[in-house]
């Protein structure tokens, strides 16, 4: 009796690790080449994937208030929020100077791909133009007015951009090597 419980237990147990490791669990689909090209959204330095479009801080602060200050607050100071026990996050930004931002299509690209939380890459473009502006503004990177598109947003120079290390040096193995750059 035993010996057959064991082979029915390590029988039932090889269907399921088959099972486990098959070619799919038939979650979800393959997604389109159109689809794919869609998300393929990143952002170089020099914005020349950057689509058309426009905002202003000014138009950006209304997009702010319909879409954003769930997460950010009513003065972009951060606000907690909580849905059951899980909470989603403070979301208080970060003065631009002391963070990681060396261009301002990085802002641009983040928001674009990233915000609302709830929603991500739900914005159009305007919208992006006009929030990336609004929280370059808020930053005192760039002026209330100052519209930002395609041409104008690489140009915008961020406060923090000269102090990032450049790109990894060629490899000389007699050279001291600076911190953080380890073969």
């Amino acid at each position: 009796m035993r010996c057959k419980l064991l082979t029915a237990t390590i029988a039932l147990s090889a269907c399921v690790t088959t099972l486990a490791q098959g070619p799919t669990y038939q979650l979800g689909r393959t997604p389109s080449q159109e689809e794919i090209k869609a998300r393929d959204t990143a952002v170089s330095p020099e914005g020349k994937e950057l689509p058309p479009g426009s905002g202003t801080a000014v138009e950006g602060a209304k997009v702010y208030v319909q879409k954003c200050v769930g997460c950010h607050g009513p003065n972009a100071t951060g606000n907690t929020l909580h849905l059951g026990l899980v909470p989603l996050g403070n979301a208080k930004p970060v003065k631009l100077p002391f963070s990681l931002v060396p261009y301002a299509t990085t802002v641009w690209d983040f928001i674009n791909r990233a915000m609302p939380q709830t929603r991500p890459g739900s914005l159009t473009p305007d919208e992006v133009y006009a929030v990336t502006a609004y929280v370059l503004y808020r930053n005192e990177v760039i002026k209330e007015t100052d519209v930002l598109d395609a041409k104008s947003l690489p140009k915008v120079r961020m406060p923090n951009r000269d102090n990032f290390l450049p790109a990894q040096p060629e490899w000389d193995p007699s050279a001291k090597r600076p911190f953080g750059y380890y073969p």
